[in-house]
């Protein structure tokens, strides 16, 4: 059994630089159902990271042009990636190397060469303590408890219905991943066959209602046209620079 339930939408980012070993990881981690970026060099790892926002990272110590050592460091002084799992992928397997590489912030070290069944395993065991739920998600002024189930938007408590609630608190837990209609469906809904494409939509529509201080401009549910919606806060345009902004378009 593979398991891929604990792999839908999660995201890995590889730093590999053995040609290889990175198509033969791509092929089996996209089988199991990640969805896989990286890169064959150490340069710009940390921007890719930032740009992908990974659940793991796996790290390639030894790179042509840099140390893996000093890219897991960024990662760790790294506010947005700070909590996220790295797995190091090395052929060093001395004693001092993995204390080395475990002190400096690494969740696992793995020395090559190794079974591809043993990495997929320790990535899942890496996820699913990752997987532990926050019981309040907060962002854009909005605070959404999950044991109460109670959504508040600037200490205000909404009227949301059971629904409405479980599309917003799955919009939350990935706040910038951008999910299609079809995504929202099976996470939201499940197997309901009576329900269309159509449906989410006239529950994003409901749902900015309730969340958005101004529905015609959603600051906190977007549409990306062609491919679904995510959630991801933007900061308020203040009302002089809006006018501003028309005056000069005019």
């Amino acid at each position: 059994m593979s398991g891929i339930g604990i792999a839908v939408n999660k995201r890995i980012v590889l730093i590999e630089d053995d040609a290889d070993l990175y198509a033969l990881l791509k092929y089996n981690l996209e089988k199991e159902g990640f969805a896989l970026n990286g890169s064959q060099t150490g340069r710009g790892a940390l921007d890719l990271c930032r740009r992908v926002r990974p659940d793991l990272i796996l790290l390639d110590i030894m790179l042509p042009d840099s140390d893996g050592l000093d890219i897991c460091k960024g990662i760790r002084n790294d506010s947005e990636l700070a909590q996220t799992p790295v797995i190091f992928l090395t052929a060093r397997g001395s004693e001092t190397d993995r204390i080395v590489g475990l002190e400096l912030g690494a969740n696992d070290y793995i020395v090559k060469p190794f079974f591809i069944r043993e990495l997929i395993a320790r990535i899942r065991l890496q996820l699913r303590s990752q997987n532990v739920p926050a019981r309040v998600l907060k962002a854009g002024g909005v605070e959404l408890d999950r044991s109460s189930c109670v959504v508040r938007l600037d200490g205000e408590v909404l009227a949301l219905t059971a629904t409405e609630f479980r599309l917003l608190e799955f919009l939350m837990t990935r706040p910038g991943v951008v999910f299609s209609r079809e995504q929202l469906l099976n996470a939201v809904w499940g197997q309901d066959r009576a329900i269309t494409d159509r449906t989410v939509d006239v529950y994003i529509l409901r749902l900015r209602q309730k969340v958005e201080k101004d529905a015609s401009g959603p600051r906190l549910i977007h549409s990306i046209r062609g491919f679904g919606y995510s959630f991801e806060p933007k900061p308020a345009v203040p009302a002089a620079a809006a006018e501003q902004s028309v005056a000069q378009a005019q």
